[in-house]
């Protein structure tokens, strides 16, 4: 989750920064506003971010044990999957790992009201879901060859990572690299690691891995992501830029089913 705008192959990058690295700018400006009297912080769409897009969840899995359970594909409803997956042109072992993730937040964290679809939208802008340089998802959903960002060494558009992990995640043992389909630093993979497929190992390249700690990371930031303060909150932390933002908004809104 990053400030990066520098392009690669004509794709914007956005890895991901993590807590601490980039607070949120909505959160910033509501404890910057904590007096009464004071103002209210200016409305996200004044300060050129988008309005929350429509959180849709997915068709669960009736039958399914509860989340932690089982894997977080077993969590939503097959027929749901193939069809949204043809609907939206999006892999269909991706959207078993968004639909999933989002179901398990839904059971753990309710109230943060986090979509399938944004879920989505960041993985489409970030790694065109796992497909990025001719990478592809397994049926374990693991993505092959790997996908490992440019290196955050403070050239123009990046932002300035020294390594933190001595290379083991990224490979690189100068400078940090966003990793995996939804292009985690090592710092942030560190804290919000899960293991979606309860294989019993955390991996930042198998999909229900990623997608899960995606969306514990959105849920932690954003109290609402129903609320368009509550999604921009969470999506800036992920990425503080207005035009991220707008991006993943756009293919979020664009994912959205006609019912």
């Amino acid at each position: 989750m990053s400030q990066s705008s520098a392009r690669h192959r004509r794709r914007r990058i956005y890895p991901v920064l993590g807590a601490g690295a980039a607070a949120g700018v909505f959160i910033i400006l509501l404890r910057s506003c904590g007096a009464e009297s004071e103002p209210e912080p200016p409305h996200p769409t004044e300060l050129g971010f988008p309005a929350a897009p429509q959180q849709e969840h997915p068709v669960v899995n009736e039958e399914a044990a509860g989340p932690g359970e089982v894997p977080i594909t077993e969590l939503v409803d097959p027929e749901w999957v193939s069809a949204t997956a043809d609907r939206t042109g999006i892999p269909e072992r991706a959207v078993q790992s968004y639909g999933g993730a989002a179901a398990h937040l839904a059971q753990t964290d309710p109230d943060c009201g986090l979509g399938w679809n944004t879920l989505a939208g960041i993985g489409e802008v970030e790694s065109h879901h796992g497909s990025y340089g001719g990478s592809s998802i397994g049926e374990d959903g693991v993505v092959q060859p790997p996908i490992i960002g440019v290196p955050l060494d403070g050239s123009e558009g990046l932002m300035e990572i020294p390594d933190t992990d001595g290379g083991e995640l990224d490979g690189d043992e100068e400078w940090d690299r966003a990793v995996g389909p939804m292009q985690f630093i090592p710092t942030t993979w560190e804290q919000y690691a899960q293991d979606g497929n309860l294989d019993g190992e955390t991996d930042v390249h198998q999909y229900d891995d990623a997608a899960l700690a995606a969306a514990h990371y959105l849920c932690t930031h954003g109290e609402d992501l129903s609320t368009d303060r509550g999604w921009n909150d969470a999506v800036a932390a992920y990425n503080q830029s207005a035009e991220y933002a707008r991006d993943v908004a756009g293919h979020a809104e664009r994912y959205l089913s006609d019912e």
